[in-house]
């Protein structure tokens, strides 16, 4: 018996080394460790020579792991000519502590554009590392990503300065001004190679420029008016025709158009003349193309004028009008399973979102809230033209409904320019109270009782009446058989009795 309970027993022991060796053995879940890196307006930021701005880019870890020591550099070009910037540090460098699946996080840099980078377009390119961590804390190989981006420089034009202090003379803001778009003086020169008594040329300059509405949106009217301004001290300039003309669009024969076309049907506007050192407006209503991207465009101005000798001269300006496109969505129906949850239950609910708009949609979130149900959010990232996302939750009822059991569901989004916006769809789902154990036991019998057996009654009622008509059957037949019997033994013996002439 000893030999047999110490054999057991090493038998036991043996078990539970290997189990433990074999939990120890199990692999860990794979991680799925992926980022995305992009700027907030998703557009070619432009540097003023001389001054100082900040490059924003936003670190969205798109895989199903966190992520950990982020750190993202900008390549320093080996050449000076390749960096346009002013480098004030050997290198550069910001981080994030960490990022969960499907955060979003920013880190900005402040460059300030060298006095020689000129009128052009730089590439940077930056390298990305971040760690994965796994869900008990191991870490996985460091992910290493490269970016890269466009950034457009001024040159140092001592044109502009007079262009922005003649903007201040006539009331308007700069900053104003910025937001409305941007402008450009050409130079200006006499016809046919010409020239004043003075030498000098009249120049007539734009100022700035206003639409309304402020905001230009595609398929819509607005006016244009373009402020401008004689800068020469002595002379006025007379007989003025200006002409606008600008960048034709489209993909095809059909849809080839100016962006922009004049709704009376003249591109050109005529006035008078603007007295020495004397400022003027022109106006001009025209319609944005409804299938512009969403971008600005510019328009080329030209202009041909008089001196006070009747000497023509011919300058030239280009506008930069931003165009909107209006963001335009779909929510599919709602697929909700089941229709009703109980307290503490959890009820999946899926639909699908559209972009039918031309813009793209940023940092897309769907948030479900109700008084009856658990508030849930979804990140959706980006969502391109044209294309669709399934938005797929899962809701936990808190509390029995009281009434219809609505549920909102509020989308939000950003456009390229970082405005947020929302909007809202809704649904019902209703919930019901928990139910205990028993209860659901008890009820689940009484639900089964029925179908536990056949139903006796109503087949032996059948039985029953099935064999009175075979035993009616049966007696019947016997009655009949034994009264031809009888009939028969009638006749026979009628026919062995002895006849009269026998008797006699």
């Amino acid at each position: 018996m000893k030999r047999v309970s110490r054999w057991l027993a090493g038998v036991c022991i043996a078990a539970l080394l290997f189990g433990a060796a074999g939990m120890e053995s199990i692999p860990a879940k794979a991680a799925n460790p992926s980022l995305q890196i992009e700027t907030p307006e998703n557009r070619v930021q432009t540097y003023q020579c001389g001054e100082a701005q900040d490059f924003v880019l936003n670190i969205i870890n798109t895989g199903d792991t966190r992520l950990s020591n982020i750190t993202v550099s900008p390549k320093l070009k080996e050449a000076g000519a390749e960096w346009p910037f002013k480098t004030d540090y050997q290198s550069y460098h910001e981080s994030l502590e960490s990022l969960e699946a499907g955060e979003t996080g920013s880190v900005k840099f402040n460059f300030m554009q060298r006095d020689n980078a000129g009128d052009d377009r730089y590439q940077l390119t930056f390298d990305v590392t971040a760690t994965p961590v796994n869900d008990d804390g191991s870490e996985e190989p460091a992910i290493i990503a490269e970016q890269s981006f466009y950034v457009n420089t001024s040159a140092k034009a001592e044109q502009k300065a007079p262009d922005k202090n003649n903007a201040e003379e006539e009331g308007m803001d700069s900053e104003f001004l910025a937001a409305a778009g941007g402008f450009d003086n050409g130079g200006a020169a006499y016809s046919g190679g010409g020239s004043s008594g003075n030498g000098s040329v009249p120049r007539v300059i734009v100022t700035g420029f206003t639409t309304n509405p402020t905001e230009v949106r595609a398929g819509s009217d607005f006016v244009l008016t373009v402020h401008l301004k004689n800068t020469s001290k002595k002379t006025r300039v007379s007989n003025m025709l200006f002409e606008l003309q600008a960048p034709t669009e489209g993909s095809d024969e059909q849809t080839t158009a100016p962006a922009f076309l004049p709704t009376s049907g003249a591109n050109s506007i005529y006035m008078d003349g603007i007295p020495a050192n004397g400022t003027a407006s022109i106006s001009i209503s025209l319609n944005a193309k409804a299938d512009l991207v969403q971008k600005p465009y510019e328009i080329a101005l030209s202009m041909k004028y008089e001196d006070s000798d009747a000497a023509q001269i011919e300058a030239g300006a280009s506008l930069s009008i931003p165009v909107k496109q209006n963001v335009r969505f779909e929510v599919s129906e709602f697929e909700i399973t089941p229709e009703s949850v109980e307290v503490g239950s959890e009820a999946n609910v899926s639909c699908s979102l559209y972009n039918l708009g031309r813009i793209k949609l940023y940092n897309v979130k769907a948030i479900f809230e109700g008084s009856d149900i658990k508030k849930e959010e979804v990140f959706l990232g980006n969502l391109e033209p044209g294309s669709s996302t399934a938005i797929d939750a899962m809701l936990e009822g808190t509390k029995a409904s009281e009434g219809e059991g609505k549920v909102k569901m509020t989308l939000s989004y950003e456009d390229e320019g970082g405005a947020a916006s929302t909007s809202e769809e809704s649904f019902n789902l209703i919930v019901t109270e928990a139910m205990d154990d028993g209860g659901m036991m008890a009820d689940s019998m009484m639900m089964e009782e029925p179908k536990a057996g056949l139903p006796i009654a109503p087949i032996a009622i059948i039985v029953v009446i099935v064999l009175a008509v075979i035993a009616g059957v049966i007696i019947r037949k016997k009655r009949k058989a034994r009264k031809l019997i009888e009939e028969e033994e009638g006749l026979l013996d009628e026919l062995d009795g002895p006849s009269e002439d026998e008797q006699q």
